[in-house]
């Protein structure tokens, strides 16, 4: 019998994309016959990965860790929400939260260890591919940290502990009483989740955001036919209105209904015992601004007439 290495069982997990253990099967099965291998693979329905790699990937989980002052939040694309429910893609997103405490940025993520056995996360994703039957992707992973304070988190439609469909992190930084510090920041986390502010004040917007709103007001004054001068004045009032919708501070907040985000905060400071600071947030919604493919139906079945 053909001795089967190490080498062997990656260099044929290359080709295929398929499982190693799957991979170090096939070349048992072929006497350490590579091309074999590579047919005894598609033939059980298993060399599929790199063809499911080009496949649309919006569905999935978003996974949120914390440990202490550090917070993570990321986001695994699967093609069907029939992954999500699977108990070894949901111990792997959770997985890959955690690691995601200690990653700067989503490609160091990919790059670190997953576990002993000597693959990184993005290789684990591939074998998950090889598992599971469909395209996976660590579409992206953000960290938050504070000094003196606490990571507030919330998951909306939560499947598992940390795991759901919109996961946000608020960062405060606060030298008060840390578990009411922790139940406002959950409180602004689900704010977060329900109102989806894009910067935590008004001077935190970028730039590039305002001048783009700032033109679109500025044609749509213009059609009412007023003066320059008025136009003028009509823009600034609808950009402070847009400051109020987009800006987290400036958010009528939605647990009271009542009042402005930064009241609120301000507010819940004599309880605390000290000043409070929002430093950020960040909120991931599963599949957000992934561009999904749109079956149809007619289509589908005028198809599979022609075909019978």
């Amino acid at each position: 019998m053909a001795t089967i290495t190490a080498a062997m069982v990656k260099e044929l997990r290359d080709k295929t994309g398929a499982g190693m253990m799957d991979c170090k099967t096939a070349l048992n099965e072929n006497g350490g016959d590579m091309e074999a291998a590579v047919d005894w693979l598609r033939t059980k329905g298993l060399a599929s990965a790199a063809k499911k790699a080009g496949r649309v990937a919006a569905e999935g989980l978003v996974g949120i860790a914390t440990d202490g002052t550090t917070g993570a939040v990321v986001e695994v694309n699967s093609e069907t929400d029939f992954v999500a429910r699977n108990e070894q893609f949901q111990e792997m997103v959770s997985k890959i939260a955690t690691l995601a405490l200690k990653a700067k940025d989503t490609q160091e993520l990919e790059a670190m260890a997953y576990g002993d056995g000597g693959l990184s996360v993005a290789e684990q994703l591939k074998e998950m591919v090889g598992t599971i039957g469909e395209n996976m992707v660590l579409r992206r992973a953000q960290r938050l940290e504070v000094g003196d304070g606490v990571i507030g988190h919330y998951m909306h439609n939560a499947t598992a502990p940390g795991l759901g469909k919109i996961g946000v992190l608020v960062g405060l930084e606060s030298s008060g009483d840390k578990e009411k510090l922790g139940e406002l920041g959950r409180k602004l986390a689900m704010h977060v989740a329900a109102a989806s502010p894009i910067a935590v004040t008004e001077d935190d917007i970028d730039p590039d955001v305002i001048e783009r709103e700032r033109a679109v007001l500025s044609e749509q004054a213009r059609e009412s036919g007023k003066p320059e001068n008025i136009i003028e004045k009509m823009v600034e009032g609808r950009l402070r209105k847009f400051y109020e919708e987009v800006a987290l501070m400036s958010q009528l907040y939605v647990i009271d209904g009542e009042s402005k985000v930064r009241d609120a905060v301000k507010a819940a400071e004599g309880e605390i015992g000290a000043p409070i600071k929002v430093t950020g947030f960040a909120r991931f919604a599963l599949g957000e601004g992934v561009e999904k493919e749109e079956d149809d139906f007619a289509a589908e079945v005028a198809a599979a007439a022609a075909g019978s």
